[in-house]
């Protein structure tokens, strides 16, 4: 909706210079999400969430009113910080917004780590403006420059948080949390706070990240009327009866699925810009080789590149823009790398390879279609197994479609995950602690916890658990803190040498490799996301292993074969989580008859097989199905009870495997299984359960970090799980 620019209200209200800006742009007029911002920033001095889907003009929603006020403001001193987690993001935003600052005479900074340093020198020496910057460097400026950053922030009047919902859980989002709480104590007075946002779950929950002392003053703004009509097929592909293993790369001329994806694909996308996401890099890989194949086969230019982050800058940088620039056809396939706001362009159609499994992200994909006026389009596709007769049963139900089905029913719904307790909590309390021992040159253990984790920071850390937190980090062997005699906190030999490191600034890890090695010979490389126990299960190779020595430190999984080798072929929790309500869809899609339009002829067929096969199998009445040796017991919960349960089983003897829809149980008959966890009395105490949890040092600065506290964490985490858990045991219906 567009309110014409020759109305009275928002529009006569900004900078004349941003309404000259504005009919220079040939804008018809201010969208609504612009209108209604654009009077609330100017009319209060509320903290504000901007809920818009991506290219709905969200980012001058916030900026046009807030470069008026700057503009208009007499006080010297930089007066606006605008926060990204992208590097990228904020090159971009800076090509947006330098004209208009030149027309106001606003110094605009950006500041990065790959930032010229002309411009910074000159911010730090004559403080004014906007900056653009990531929580990395603000980080960097607290540790790096104290009295320089103080007199920097100290007269901002404004935070603008580009992609909040990125914000709102892991250790980023606890990180800049805590970042933002150190410059309130450099403030002349609070900056108000202004997040943009295209996918929120939970709109509560982010009310108190913006300002976790009055959540209720937050103004929520979003605009009445939807974005852009869909249009959105699921495509079903089965893979030839030869196919085994889960190597996806192929001989041009294969027939295997992702061949026949990437003809589609092929036939389909050419001539226009389109994004593809698939889950895994070999994926994207394998899926750009094979439309590489064919571009060479038909003597055609090549307009299919991969994006990933393993790719260098150069490569990810030259796609981008030739996605944006629009000169030339472009399909990119891409991982998660494409998800946040870069501004690409006129983007015709995504399309996603493997059934989604969070909708926050399927959300952010679709938003980068039907700009300018069209249709959004999605097209998923699916691959699913050739069933024979000696099939897992759950391959049978067709998992990937109805997961897919479901998928589209919560996207009809809006529905969006909410934010989880996230597992970094130690790791950002150590770092932050580290960075303001070094800022401060030492700091006393109450005064850091007040400023860390006082009542109004989301930042939470018992008194109790904080003193163990730093016995850890000084104890002998580790040396990154020392205790003055007076009780001063100070930085350590090792802390010294951490701090000191350019990589201190981040505080989020890449995403490692775990290597699997089997009787001194290694297997491989898998990345592993979620906790595992001496006694889990890992599907790799197309076999299944049993670990049996976790060793955290070297990252390295030693397994021995297990004697139930084959796998069914739903993908493993070490991949995206999925959440309990898109489970619960799934099997709700299993009891109805519906079939959706929005499947093609092969999707439908294996939606039917499916719902025959739950019906066959008696799902409707009972949870456990019997597969050789093995019991598959059926949670319909997500990744976080499947989990939890797995651990349960093998507290209880028995070797198991958590899987999207419940957990396996090894070696063991459904009546045993039934009559062994119904001798349980109730599921073990959560405490209890910690003992069986291996490779819970997943985040950053975890090896610095005391495993019981660890465990405590863990414990604390999946106390509600617990519940759920409990449930499950005493509803077991074979």
């Amino acid at each position: 909706m567009l309110t014409s620019v020759s109305e009275a209200g928002s529009y006569d209200r900004l900078h004349p210079e941003i309404r000259r800006w504005i009919r220079e742009q040939g804008w018809p007029g201010l969208r609504e999400i612009q209108d209604i911002t654009i009077r609330t920033v100017l009319d209060t001095r509320d903290d504000v969430i901007v809920m818009a889907g991506t290219a709905s003009g969200k980012t001058e929603a916030a900026f046009l009113p807030l470069l008026t006020q700057t503009a208009e403001s007499s006080r010297p001193g930089l007066k606006l910080l605008y926060i990204s987690p992208l590097k990228a993001l904020i090159n971009d935003q800076f090509r947006r917004l330098e004209l208009l600052c030149e027309r106001l005479s606003l110094p605009l900074t950006k500041w990065h780590g790959d930032a010229p340093q002309g411009p910074k020198t000159r911010l730090l020496r004559a403080p004014a403006g906007v900056a653009l910057i990531t929580p990395e460097s603000i980080e960097a400026l607290l540790l790096r420059k104290p009295a320089d950053a103080a007199r920097l922030f100290s007269g901002v009047e404004a935070i603008v948080v580009d992609e909040l919902h990125a914000f709102l859980q892991g250790p980023r989002g606890l990180h800049l949390a805590s970042l933002l709480r150190r410059l309130d104590l450099i403030f002349v007075s609070r900056a108000r706070r202004i997040g943009l946002s295209a996918t929120l779950g939970d709109a509560e929950a982010a009310c108190r990240w913006v300002n976790s002392q009055r959540p209720g003053d937050v103004a929520v703004l979003k605009a009445s009327t939807g974005g852009p009509s869909v249009r959105l097929q699921i495509r079903g592909y089965e893979e030839p009866p030869e196919k085994g293993g889960s190597d996806d790369f192929a001989e041009d001329g294969a027939q295997d699925a992702l061949s026949r994806i990437a003809d589609h694909i092929f036939a389909t996308l050419r001539g226009s810009n389109n994004l593809v996401f698939a889950a895994s890099r070999r994926t994207v890989e394998a899926l750009a080789d094979r439309l590489r194949q064919r571009s060479e086969r038909d003597a055609v230019p090549e307009e299919f590149f991969p994006h990933h982050g393993s790719l260098s800058k150069e490569l990810r940088e030259t796609l981008e823009t030739r996605l944006k620039t629009g000169g030339l056809p472009t399909t990119a396939i891409a991982t998660t790398t494409l998800e946040l706001g870069i501004d690409l362009g006129s983007v015709k159609s995504v399309a996603q390879v493997g059934a989604p499994r969070s909708l926050a992200g399927l959300k952010q994909r679709l938003g980068r279609s039907g700009r300018r006026g069209d249709p959004a389009i999605l097209r998923i596709y699916v691959r699913e197994k050739h069933l024979t007769a000696d099939v897992d049963p759950l391959d049978r139900l067709r998992l990937e479609t109805a997961r897919a089905v479901a998928s589209v029913r919560l996207l009809q719904q809006n529905w969006v995950e909410p934010a989880l307790e996230d597992p970094s909590l130690p790791t950002v309390s150590l770092h932050q602690t580290l960075s303001l021992i070094s800022s401060r040159g030492g700091v006393r253990a109450a005064a850091a916890h007040k400023l860390l984790f006082g009542q109004d920071s989301i930042l939470r850390l018992a008194p109790s658990d904080y003193a163990d937190l730093l016995r850890g980090a000084a104890r002998d062997g580790v040396d990154l803190l020392e205790q003055a005699p007076d009780g001063l906190l100070l930085l350590g030999s090792e802390g010294e040498k951490l701090v000191d490191s350019r990589d201190f600034y981040a505080v989020f890890a890449t995403d490692e490799e775990w290597r699997l090695v089997a009787g001194g010979r290694p297997l491989g490389t898998v990345p592993l996301t979620n906790v595992l126990g001496i006694g889990s299960l890992v599907g790799f190779a197309g076999r299944r292993w049993r670990v049996e020595v976790v060793d955290d430190r070297a990252k390295v999984l030693e397994v021995v074969p297990h004697r139930s080798g084959k796998l069914p072929r739903f993908d493993r929790p070490a991949n995206e989580p999925l959440h309990d309500r898109l489970t619960a869809m799934t099997l709700e899609v299993f009891l109805d008859d519906d079939r959706p339009a929005f499947l093609d002829a092969a999707g439908g067929e294996f939606l039917d097989q499916g719902r025959a096969a739950f019906r066959e199998l008696g799902l409707q009445r009972r949870n456990v199905i019997e597969t050789g040796a093995d019991t598959h017991l059926l949670t319909w919960h997500g990744t976080a009870v499947n989990s939890l349960l797995s651990i349960v089983l093998m507290s209880a003897g028995i070797d198991a495997e958590a899987h999207d829809v419940g957990v396996t149980a090894v070696g063991i008959s459904a009546p045993e299984l039934k009559q062994l966890l119904g001798s349980l009395p109730e599921c073990p105490a959560i405490d209890d359960l910690a003992s069986f949890v291996v490779g819970l040092r997943s985040a950053k600065l975890d090896d610095f970090i005391d495993e019981d506290l660890l465990r405590r964490f863990w414990a604390r985490r999946n106390e509600k799980n617990r519940l759920s858990v409990t449930n499950i045991l005493t509803d077991i219906r074979i």
